[in-house]
């Protein structure tokens, strides 16, 4: 069965990584799919037409989710494109780790404008036409070091535990139109992010870890599918924990 037949989504970020998943996810199951890139052209290319083959409509953006004028645009682009946006996935981020002593301002200004001021410019840009049709679903990336907190991670964790507070205020704000607004604080997943976790002795990150293995993107992808789709419309406002355990 397909859970998201006739409905548009559009993913921040999807040319690697979790945000690829979702994409390839939502498409799996029914969706046309937008979604941006920054860089890699080529990578974006391939990811337009893995979806393409899939069966649904599908087209990449160039675009800096941290621009508000450029999300503009892009909502306008999309919905010109597709006709409406259903489903936003913010995933756009970086990280900058660094103990707090050594962290530029520049640094931690770089990450509170890719990973929270992005969330804040796509969320605002897609409410209307969620208003609209009276339905929708805002799925925020946000980390289990937002949850948590992390040793050398303090922008990043800010950052994300920002897109909580964020999540659960636009929740609120947006309910009484059927529009609901959901985190996801992944904990260590196999991406070019966590890459540093091989480098370093994989063995002591897994002992923190009660199901004793690090996440894929694809276990993302599953969480962001359930929040997409009708199976959680009476779920908005929370943060589902993708962590293999480390948060309980």
């Amino acid at each position: 069965m397909k859970l998201l037949e006739n409905k548009v989504a559009l993913v921040t970020g999807a040319s690697r990584g979790i945000g690829q998943a979702i994409a390839i996810k939502f498409a799996e199951h029914g969706a046309s799919v937008a979604f941006t890139y920054l860089s890699s052209e080529e990578k974006a290319k391939a990811l337009e037409e893995k979806l393409a083959g899939l069966g649904v409509k599908a087209k990449g953006y160039k675009c800096d989710a941290a621009d508000y004028k450029a999300t503009e645009q892009l909502a306008a682009d999309v919905i010109k494109e597709f006709g409406t946006i259903d489903i936003c996935v913010n995933n756009a981020g970086i990280s900058r780790d660094n103990l707090l002593l050594r962290l530029t301002s520049e640094q931690w200004d770089d990450v509170m404008h890719a990973n929270l001021k992005s969330v804040y410019n796509l969320t605002k840009q897609v409410i209307r036409p969620m208003m609209k049709s009276r339905s929708g679903s805002i799925i925020n990336l946000s980390s289990i070091v937002g949850v948590k907190g992390n040793g050398g991670q303090s922008a990043y964790a800010a950052s994300k535990a920002g897109i909580i507070g964020f999540t659960k205020s636009i929740a609120q704000e947006i309910g009484s139109r059927n529009i609901r607004c959901n985190a996801i604080a992944p904990g260590f997943i196999e991406t070019d992010m966590t890459h540093f976790l091989q480098d370093s002795g994989a063995e002591k990150w897994f002992e923190k870890i009660p199901l004793g293995r690090i996440g894929k993107p694809e276990d993302v992808a599953n969480a962001a599918l359930f929040l997409a789709s009708d199976m959680s419309t009476y779920i908005s406002g929370q943060v589902l924990n993708v962590c293999g355990g480390m948060a309980t």
